[in-house]
């Protein structure tokens, strides 16, 4: 057994010795060479990054682009939903009104709150920015009225709106709904 170990030992010192040999071997290109596959790398290395750069940029620039759209879109579609409730509830702003034209007694309850829920409605649609049309005695234009009568050159100037039918709304620069009037004959 003490011969195995010996020669083991001999073994691992052979091979100590061999080592820094075979590590020494492959260094055998120039500095210059060796500097030139550095800048070669490194320049290769700059393109990646500078081309990643540029992707990242994209999609920065991109998503900026999707944000603002989806906001755009967003709020369109908010305004549209508030015009179609502004338009549906039309019909019960003119119900309201017509009540109040009907005749009553001093002193009505019902009278006292049909007018506050009418007051009520009207200010809500102030807040919502609702405007009623109100072309009455003005010369008739067809983008915000619908003529459904003519009248008489008796009743005004030709051309202009006589009589006004159905009340006409606007949410800001949207016609909810046009007035019918009655325009005089030209």
């Amino acid at each position: 057994m003490r011969r195995m170990g010996r020669k083991r030992r001999m073994n691992e010192q052979e091979l100590n010795q061999q080592e820094p040999e075979i590590l020494e071997q492959p260094a055998e290109e120039t500095p210059v060479e060796a500097e030139a596959i550095d800048v070669a790398a490194l320049s290769a290395a700059a393109a990646k990054a500078d081309e990643y750069l540029a992707l990242a940029q994209r999609t920065q620039a991109d998503f900026e682009n999707f944000r603002r759209r989806n906001e755009s879109v967003r709020a369109d579609a908010y305004a549209e939903g508030q015009r179609s409730v502004a338009l549906a509830m039309l019909s019960v702003l003119d119900n309201l009104e017509r009540a109040l034209q009907a005749p009553a007694e001093e002193g009505d309850a019902l009278r006292t709150g049909v007018d506050m829920t009418l007051k009520q409605m009207l200010a809500a649609y102030e807040k919502l920015g609702v405007t009623v049309i109100n072309r009455l005695g003005e010369k008739f234009d067809p983008n915000l009225e619908d003529a459904v009568m003519q009248g008489s050159s008796e009743e005004g100037e030709p051309g202009t709106v006589c009589a006004v039918f159905q009340k006409g709304y606007k949410m800001g620069d949207h016609l909810l709904r046009p007035a019918m009037v009655k325009v005089v004959a030209e």
